[in-house]
C-alpha cells in the first residue's frame, strides 16, 4: 500500500523530515510576511466587460473622473465661500506630494457648481491617486491620509480608497482578534477530547505552520498575479481549520494504534494508511471545489482561490509529513501532561450513544428522512428573493467614519458618488461626438424609468461623459440594474459608440460574468466528486447521494443568510446593515461548504464501506460507521465551528457572513444530515446503496483506492453471522491451524461481494446451533468455555447462543493483561470469521447487547464437549442480566480467560490438540488489535441475509 509505505519511510526517517519541514514551513512563513506590502483591494470586476471598458477609457482620456478620493469639507462657521478657508484649502492641496496624486479637482478657487452641497454647508476636492492598480493607489492614499486637514473645517474622506483602507485595516484587525480568541478555545476543546495537553498541541502547531507556509505561497503568487488582501484571511481560515480538523483524526488514529501495543513506526505506519488515505481524500475533494474559483474572471475570486489551495494542500500536506515525524518521535510521550478533568471517565463501552441514535433513526427512517428533508427546503427558500451587490459602505460599521462619509457624500454630492451610472460617448473617428448628439442623447436617458437626473461629467479626446443619477438610493436593486439594461438599449448616436459603466454596471456584468462560467464550476465539483467518492467507495449511488445531500445542505445554509444578511431577520441581533451579499464570498462559500460536506461524508461513509466489506449487511455497516465516527465528526465540527465561527465576531459584514454562513453550515451538515439524515437514507435504499456494475466494480478495484483497511497489513479476526470469510487473516499459534487456514484460503474470495452472500456462506451448521450452548470441538480449546443458555455456571469466558437472544458474542486475547470482545451480532459463533465493522477500541471487560423484550438468562459453561455429540456434560453457576423493558444488556466477561480466539475446526493434519498446545495457545499473547470491538444496535425489522 502506497499511503502504509509513506508512512513506514516518514517514521523511519522522522528527524530528517521533521527537521526538514521545520525548516521550510519557519523559511516560508519569514518571506511570507512580505506579502502585506503587495496586497490590492480589487479585482472585483470582470476585465473584459463593457463597465470595465467603460472606467478604463474615461481614466484614459478624462484623467480618472470621480477621484479616487473625496475630501468633504465643512467650515465650522462661516460657508464654503469664506476667502481665508478657499486659500487654506488650496495650499494644502498643493503641498500633497507628485508621487501620490496625480491630480487635484476642488470647489476652489473656481467655485465649480457639481462641487458644492445644495444647502451650501458643505464642498469638496477630488483627488486621482498615482498608481497602476488598486494596491499601488492604496498605497498613495495611505501616504496622504492625515495630511488633507485645514484649520477652521471639518474633514470626511470617502471614495474607493478610502473605503478600501478602512475594510482591509479592520479585517487585519479582526483577523488577529479571531485567532487569539478561537485558538485557546480550540486547545482546550481538544484537551478535552484527548486528555493530554502534548496530543491536543499537536493539532494546533500543524495548523500554524500551514498558515505560515500558506503566506509564503501568497508571496511568491503575488510577483505573478494580483492577490487581493482578503486571500489572507482565506488561507488562515482554512489553513487553521482543516490542520486541526486533519490533526484531530490522524492522532486520535495513532494514539488508538499505540493503545494495541504497536510500535511507534507501526502506529504511524497504520495512521497514514488508513487516516491519512481519508485525509487525502477529503482535501483533494476540497481543493477540486476550491480550483473551481479559478474559471471565473474576476481576480478576487483568483486570489480567493489561492488562499485556499495553498492552506488546504499545505494542511495535508504537514498533516502526511511533519505530523507522522512528530508522532514517531513521540511515540508514547504523546499522552504525557495528561489532564484529568471530572467525569471523563465512562463506564458505557465507546460509540454506545451513537449506536442507539442509528438504532433510533434506522428502526424509523421515513419519520426520520421526511422531516428533515421538509426543514431543509423550508431554509432553502430565501434563495428565491436573493439579490447580489457588491462590497460597499455598508460592510463597516455604523459609526465607522469612512462609511458616514461615503453616506455624506451619497446625500449632498450624488454626481460624485460611486451610486451613479456612467454613460460614455465615444466618436468613432477618433473626435468627439457633437455636443448636440450628446445632449439629444443625454435627454433619452432621463426619460427612462428609475432615472432622476443626468449630468454633464467633462469631455476630452474623443469621450463625453454623461452621469445619470438613480431616483433610488440602492444601485443594486432591481429598479437600478433595469435603468443599466434601458441604458444599453438606447440605439448609439451616429459616428459614436456607447459605453455604461458605474456601480450599478459594474454589478450586472460581475454576474454575467460569473453566471457564464458558474454550470464549468458545477461541473467540475459534481464531476470530480463522483469519480473520486466511486473510486474510495465502489459505489454508485453512494456518490450521487453525497452530491444531493450536499446540496441541500448548501441551499438551507445559503436560505439562513440571506433571510438574515439582505431580508434583515435578527440583522440587528448581530449589528449588521441587511445589504445584497457580494457574489464572489457567496461563490466562495459554495466551493467551502460543498467541500467540507464531502469531507465530511468521506468520514463517515469510509467507515460503512469498510464494515460492508467484510459483510456487514446494511444496518450493520450504517450503525458500525456513525458509532465509529460519530464523535470524532462532532470533535472536527465544533473545532472547525470554533476556528471559522470567530470570524463572526468580526465588525466587517463580509467577515462576519463568512463566520455566520460556516457555523450553520457546519451545525446542519454534521449533526442533521450526516448523522440523522444519511443513515434514514441509506437505509431507505438498502442494498442498492453499495451497488456498482461489474466492469466499474473491476475498475474500482484495479484503482487501488478502496477506503478499507487491508487484512494483511492491518488483521482483524472475531466472529459473527455478517462476516466475511478471511482466512488469510488469522495468525494461530501452531502449525496445524495456519495449514487449515491456508486450506481454508484457496476455497473462498479474501473479501465478501457487496451485493452478494460471502462465498462461504452460511456458517458451519456447528455454529448455527439450536442447542442451549454453542458447541465447540475439542482442537477449539482445552480450556473452560462458557455459553450463555438456561442453565448456571460461571465461566471464564461467554458465548451468546441464539437462545439467549439471537446474539453471538466471542473473546479473544488482545494482549498480555487484556482481552477485546467480537462484535455482538446476530447468530452463533463461527471462528475465523472478521465482524463486521470491528472497531480498534480498548477492549473492555463488558459487552454491551441489545435485544429487545429479553429475560434474565442464567449463564452456564458447557461441559467437556464430545465431538460426537456436542452435548454439554457438565455446569456451573453465573448469570448473565438481560432487562425485560429492551434496555441494552451488560454481560460480565470480567472472569473470562483467554481461550476463544482459537480455531473451532479440527486441526488439518486430523490430529487431536495436546495439553502443550493449549497451553501455549492460552499464554501466547495475540498481535494487538487483532480482535475488536464494535456495538451494533439492530433495528427491529433487521432481516436474515441470504442463505
Amino acid at each position: 500500500m502506497v499511503f502504509a509505505a509513506w508512512g513506514s519511510w516518514v517514521a523511519r526517517f522522522r528527524r530528517p523530515v521533521l527537521v526538514c519541514t521545520v525548516v521550510a514551513v519557519a523559511a516560508a512563513g519569514i518571506w511570507g510576511l512580505g506579502v502585506f506590502g503587495q496586497l490590492t483591494e480589487g479585482g472585483y470586476n470582470d476585465p473584459g466587460s463593457e463597465s470595465t471598458r467603460a472606467a478604463e477609457l474615461v481614466r484614459d482620456e478624462l484623467g480618472g473622473q470621480g477621484g479616487d478620493v473625496v475630501v468633504i469639507y465643512t467650515p465650522a462657521r462661516g460657508g464654503v465661500d469664506d476667502a481665508a478657508l478657499g486659500r487654506r484649502v488650496q495650499d494644502r492641496l498643493a503641498a500633497l506630494p507628485p508621487s501620490a496624486v496625480t491630480a487635484v479637482v476642488s470647489y476652489w478657487p473656481d467655485k465649480l457648481p457639481q462641487y458644492v452641497s445644495a444647502d451650501g454647508k458643505r464642498a469638496v476636492a477630488v483627488l486621482s491617486l498615482a498608481g497602476a492598480d488598486d494596491g499601488e493607489k492604496l498605497e498613495a492614499y495611505r501616504e496622504i491620509s492625515d495630511k488633507l486637514s485645514v484649520e477652521g473645517a471639518s474633514l470626511q474622506l470617502a471614495g474607493g480608497a478610502p473605503l478600501s483602507d478602512a475594510s482591509s485595516t479592520l479585517s487585519t484587525q479582526d483577523l488577529a482578534f479571531a485567532e487569539a480568541v478561537s485558538l485557546p478555545i480550540v486547545l482546550i476543546l481538544l484537551l478535552l477530547i484527548f486528555g493530554s495537553l502534548v496530543a491536543a498541541a499537536l493539532p494546533v502547531l500543524v495548523g500554524g505552520c500551514a498558515v505560515l507556509g500558506s503566506l509564503g505561497v501568497l508571496h511568491a503568487i503575488a510577483y505573478g498575479a494580483d492577490v487581493n488582501s482578503f486571500a489572507v484571511n482565506v488561507a488562515s481560515l482554512l489553513g487553521l481549520g482543516m490542520a486541526i480538523d486533519y490533526g484531530l483524526f490522524m492522532v486520535g488514529r495513532f494514539r488508538e494504534e499505540q493503545g494495541f501495543g504497536r510500535t511507534p513506526a507501526e502506529a504511524v505506519a497504520r495512521t497514514v494508511a488508513t487516516a491519512g488515505r481519508t485525509v487525502v481524500f477529503s482535501a483533494t475533494l476540497l481543493m477540486i471545489a476550491l480550483a473551481g474559483l479559478l474559471l471565473f474572471p474576476q481576480g478576487f475570486l483568483k486570489s480567493l482561490a489561492y488562499g485556499g489551495l495553498a492552506a488546504v494542500a499545505l494542511a495535508a500536506l504537514l498533516s502526511l509529513t511533519l505530523l507522522p515525524a512528530l508522532l514517531a518521535v513521540l511515540g508514547p510521550r504523546v499522552d504525557k501532561l495528561p489532564v484529568r478533568l471530572p467525569g471523563r471517565r465512562s463506564t458505557r463501552p465507546a460509540g454506545t450513544g451513537w449506536a442507539r441514535l442509528a438504532g433510533a433513526v434506522l428502526r424509523h427512517p421515513v419519520l426520520i428522512a421526511l422531516p428533515i428533508l421538509a426543514g431543509l427546503l423550508l431554509l432553502a427558500a430565501p434563495i428565491t428573493g436573493v439579490r447580489f451587490g457588491e462590497n460597499d459602505e455598508r460592510i463597516l460599521p455604523a459609526g465607522n467614519p469612512e462609511r458616514q462619509a461615503i453616506e455624506t457624500l451619497k446625500a449632498d454630492f450624488p454626481a460624485l458618488s460611486s451610486a451613479g451610472v456612467q454613460v460614455v460617448l465615444r466618436g468613432t473617428g477618433g473626435a468627439a461626438p457633437a455636443a448636440q448628439a450628446g445632449t439629444a442623447f443625454a435627454d433619452e436617458i432621463t426619460r427612462i424609468p428609475g432615472i432622476a437626473a443626468v449630468t454633464p461629467g467633462g469631455s476630452g479626446g474623443a469621450v463625453l461623459l454623461y452621469t445619470a443619477t438613480l431616483s433610488g438610493t440602492d444601485p443594486f436593486s432591481d429598479a437600478a440594474r433595469e435603468a443599466v439594461a434601458d441604458i444599453r438599449g438606447l440605439a448609439a448616436p451616429a459616428g459614436t459608440q456607447v459605453l455604461v459603466g458605474g456601480t450599478t454596471a459594474r454589478n450586472v456584468d460581475s454576474l454575467s460574468a460569473t453566471a457564464a462560467q458558474l454550470p464549468l464550476m458545477v461541473g467540475l465539483l459534481v464531476g470530480a466528486t463522483l469519480v473520486l467518492m466511486f473510486l474510495a467507495f465502489g459505489s454508485l449511488l453512494l456518490p450521487v447521494k453525497a452530491v444531493l445531500l450536499s446540496a441541500l445542505s448548501l441551499s438551507a445554509t445559503f436560505g439562513i443568510l440571506v433571510w438574515i444578511f439582505q431580508d434583515g431577520h435578527g440583522a440587528g441581533l448581530l449589528q449588521v446593515t441587511p445589504a445584497p451579499p457580494e457574489v464572489g464570498i457567496v461563490v466562495l462559500m459554495a466551493a467551502v461548504v460543498f467541500g467540507l460536506s464531502t469531507d465530511y461524508e468521506v468520514f463517515l461513509l469510509s467507515r460503512m464501506v469498510e464494515a460492508r466489506t467484510r459483510g456487514a449487511s446494511t444496518a450493520e455497516a450504517v450503525t458500525t460507521g456513525l458509532a465509529r465516527t460519530g464523535r470524532v465528526i462532532s470533535a472536527a465540527a465544533i473545532l472547525l465551528i470554533v476556528v471559522t465561527g470567530a470570524f463572526a465576531l468580526s465588525s466587517v459584514t463580509t467577515m462576519r457572513f463568512i463566520g455566520v454562513g460556516m457555523i450553520v453550515a457546519l451545525f446542519l451538515d454534521a449533526t442533521v444530515v450526516r448523522m440523522l439524515l444519511v443513515p434514514a437514507v441509506l437505509k431507505l435504499m438498502g442494498d442498492a446503496a453499495w451497488w456498482a456494475p461489474g466492469p466499474l466494480r473491476r475498475l474500482q478495484e484495479r484503482a487501488g483506492l478502496a477506503e478499507y483497511e487491508d487484512e494483511e497489513l492491518f488483521p482483524t479476526v472475531s466472529v459473527g453471522r455478517h462476516a466475511a470469510p478471511d482466512p488469510a487473516v488469522g495468525r494461530p499459534a501452531v502449525a496445524s491451524a495456519a495449514a487449515a487456514a491456508a486450506a481454508a484460503a484457496a476455497a473462498v474470495p479474501r473479501h465478501a461481494s457487496w451485493f452478494e452472500p460471502p462465498a462461504a456462506w452460511p456458517p458451519q451448521p456447528e455454529s448455527r446451533s439450536d442447542s442451549p450452548a454453542v458447541p465447540v470441538s475439542p482442537a477449539a480449546s482445552g480450556s473452560p468455555v462458557a455459553s450463555v443458555s438456561p442453565a448456571a455456571s460461571s465461566s471464564p469466558v461467554a458465548s451468546v447462543s441464539p437462545a439467549a437472544g439471537g446474539y453471538a458474542a466471542s473473546v479473544s486475547p488482545a494482549g498480555p493483561g487484556q482481552f477485546s470482545t467480537g462484535a455482538p451480532v446476530p447468530g452463533g459463533v463461527s471462528s475465523g470469521y472478521p465482524v463486521a465493522g470491528s472497531a480498534p477500541l480498548p477492549a473492555p471487560s463488558r459487552i454491551t447487547l441489545d435485544e429487545p423484550g429479553t429475560t434474565t438468562v442464567p449463564v452456564s459453561p458447557p461441559s467437556p464437549v464430545s465431538p460426537a455429540s456436542g452435548g454439554p456434560t457438565s455446569g456451573g453457576s453465573a448469570t448473565a442480566d438481560f432487562e425485560a423493558d429492551g434496555q441494552p444488556v451488560t454481560v460480565d466477561l470480567a472472569s473470562r480467560v483467554a481461550a476463544a480466539s482459537s480455531p473451532a475446526t479440527p486441526p488439518a493434519d486430523g490430529r487431536a490438540d495436546t495439553g502443550a498446545e493449549d497451553q501455549e495457545r492460552a499464554t501466547e499473547p495475540d498481535e494487538p488489535g487483532t480482535d475488536t470491538t464494535a456495538i451494533l444496535e439492530l433495528p427491529s425489522d433487521h432481516q436474515e441475509p441470504p442463505s
